[in-house]
């Protein structure tokens, strides 16, 4: 006897509003991420917007200057109340960011127009600017550290993880080939391990950057398809569901 799978046909309206929704707010809070994605991280390069040099000086550092010369070069420069401590914070990451001149010049400007985000209790995804320890480690030669990309990451694969699972769930009540199912969900999953594991790549060899794109953007891309399939299958699709 041919077992009969469950589904979007055998749901409840109750049910394709609730999964229906779910999906629309997932996919709007991904796309707050590469909101958030994109201030976080561009004009590391000292150039408006994202670039590929911009995910190179995050992961693997810079010859030319550090990650926080870059960023008061660039997307922090508005964040400062007073244009002149740029002068000041530039002077000290050159005279060799040593302790004492950061109590006395540097935390205080970093303290009033900086530590409000740059806070692990605020986004743990930024540099920690709120003592000396995680200020050095961004006003000297070198991209994230890997105590910073352990921690990252391991929030990233816990969040995701969840997310890609519940939407998979939703996924399987698709009406389409097994085979295409099967691959289907498996794909944003090898795209985030994929995508993690470039950051520790990326850390030794820059040319890893580019994989950190490419797996982040079939990671959205294979969510996207799975969320707007399963949007239609549950409210346009009129076939009668396929016994497997």
């Amino acid at each position: 006897m041919t077992k009969r799978y469950t589904r979007f046909s055998d749901i409840s309206v109750s049910e394709r509003i609730l999964n229906t929704v779910f999906l629309l707010t997932i996919g709007l809070g991904y796309i707050m991420a590469l909101v958030n994605m994109y201030y976080a991280h561009q004009g590391r390069d000292g150039k408006p917007g994202l670039s590929i040099d911009d995910i190179v000086i995050l992961y693997h550092g810079s010859n030319d200057q550090t990650r926080l010369g870059s960023a008061i070069n660039g997307i922090m420069l508005p964040n400062l109340k007073y244009k002149s401590d740029k002068e000041v914070i530039l002077k000290w990451i050159q005279d060799g960011a040593e302790q004492q001149a950061y109590k006395d010049e540097i935390a205080p400007i970093l303290e009033r127009d900086c530590v409000h985000c740059h806070s692990p209790a605020v986004n743990p995804s930024l540099p920690d600017l709120t003592g000396y320890g995680g200020v050095s480690e961004v006003a000297r030669s070198g991209g994230a550290s890997l105590p910073v990309l352990v921690r990252v990451s391991h929030i990233h694969l816990f969040g995701i993880a969840f997310i890609l699972f519940f939407i998979g769930k939703i996924f399987l009540l698709c009406d389409i080939n097994i085979y295409v199912k099967r691959v289907a969900v498996i794909i944003p999953f090898a795209a985030m391990l994929l995508d993690v594991m470039s950051w520790f790549i990326t850390k030794s060899l820059s040319g890893f950057a580019y994989v950190v794109v490419l797996s982040g953007a079939l990671m959205g891309l294979s969510m996207g398809v799975q969320i707007l399939l399963s949007i239609y299958q549950m409210w346009f699709y009129a076939k009668e569901p396929a016994k497997t």
